[in-house]
């Protein structure tokens, strides 16, 4: 078998056995699933933009709320139906990251990622002043008759289930392709020698913007689908932890791994999970957790196997 026939079966049987997971597993456990799948598909634009591209931002959560409210404010006040609320959420993930790419790509390293975070934050300020129309920090329920596409209730468990793992199966297939083709080349080109790509001919600003536009389009995605499938957008998801969020998910499965970001968003999800239910310092778990992972794999779990013989993990 070829390798890039295996890689392909690999992430085939990753969605296989996602969509096996929702017979097997218990309830609470399988809403859980849908919620990291759709988590998965916000950490594999970070990770675009971070693990293959070397954009260190603080500011994803911009992007993400952008395309929750852009989906939910027009079901909210204007009575859209979902489909379109959808794209548009998508689109102004795009759009969001485009116009604070084209200001904070002007800086490099840590003054890029404190340009975003200030995005971000003046994101979630506005968010916040707005309040008679965003619903302030309180946020707002989707009715659940403004959650049914084609007579399909996402409020119902399987459906909503379905609907992630369509999500994400459709996120990983395009990611893969992505870092695959000649432009994937140039993003990791870009993150090892930004000098000699330039040297090569290619133009460092046009690409790291294309990688983030494509970054805020899958974080838009993801935004839109979560506030639909959940029903519920709020301020909350505007603030800097879910900027961080994505990238302890990268950082734990793995930057400029495909399968990375679901995989860390499982265990952080799950790691969150269990010990909050053992103790109010839940973040100290969380942080030996990260200290351990950086001392033993500090390319997270699946860049270490890559590292160390799966060489044919993209």
């Amino acid at each position: 078998m070829t390798g890039g026939a295996k890689v392909l079966w690999l992430h085939l049987a990753v969605v296989a056995l996602l969509f096996a997971a929702q017979f097997v597993l218990p309830q609470y456990h399988a809403t859980n699933l849908a919620r990291i799948m759709v988590l998965a598909v916000y950490a594999m634009g970070y990770n675009i933009a971070f693990g293959y591209t070397g954009l260190l931002s603080l500011g994803h959560a911009l992007f993400f709320a952008a395309g929750m409210y852009a989906m939910g404010l027009p079901l909210w006040h204007l009575g859209w139906m979902p489909i379109p609320a959808l794209i548009l959420g998508l689109v102004a993930g795009g759009v969001v990251a485009g116009a604070v790419g084209l200001l904070a790509l002007r800086t490099a390293g840590v003054s890029f990622m404190i340009v975003t975070l200030m995005f971000a934050q003046a994101g979630y300020l506005t968010l916040l002043y707005l309040n008679t129309a965003t619903g302030g920090d309180e946020g707002f329920v989707i009715d659940r008759a403004n959650r049914i596409i084609a007579g399909t209730d996402l409020a119902t468990d399987t459906p909503r289930f379905l609907a992630a793992l369509g999500l994400y199966a459709t996120a990983m297939l395009i990611c893969l392709w992505l870092v695959r083709s000649p432009f994937g080349r140039v993003m990791v080109a870009m993150r090892e020698n930004e000098e000699r790509s330039r040297m090569l001919g290619y133009n460092p600003f046009q690409v790291k913007l294309t990688a983030l536009v494509i970054s805020g389009l899958y974080a838009g995605a993801a935004g839109a689908a979560y506030g639909l499938l959940f029903g519920y957008v709020g301020a909350t998801f505007a603030t800097i932890q879910y900027s961080i969020l994505p990238m302890l998910y990268v950082l734990m499965g793995g930057a400029g791994t495909v399968l990375g970001p679901l995989l860390g968003a499982a265990m952080m999800f799950y790691l969150i999970d269990i010990a909050s239910g053992f103790t109010d310092a839940w973040l100290f778990v969380v942080g030996a957790a990260l200290v351990v992972l950086i001392l033993f794999a500090p390319k997270g779990v699946l860049g270490t196997m890559r590292e160390r013989g799966l060489k044919w993990l993209p």
